[in-house]
């Protein structure tokens, strides 16, 4: 993977763990092992979906969903 693209998903994960402590009163360790942990962190981490060039907000969308529904709506 190049610096370009981890660059962009430390940026989005950085937002998310931030989102989620926020919004549902997580301490930080709790946040970035439930990110860290879902199925799309995964995505993201993976270039082939480029995931990574989408906004934090719409990747926050799509891990909202997975922990709604218990994974990730297409």
């Amino acid at each position: 993977m190049n610096k370009k693209v981890q660059y962009l998903i430390e940026g989005i994960t950085k937002d998310i763990v931030a989102y989620l402590m926020q919004e549902n009163d997580m301490d930080l360790p709790t946040a970035i092992s439930l990110f860290h942990n879902s199925e799309t962190f995964e995505k993201l981490s993976n270039e082939s979906t480029g995931l990574y060039i989408e906004s934090s907000a719409y990747v926050y969308e799509i891990l909202k969903t997975e922990l709604k529904m218990g994974k990730i709506q297409q």
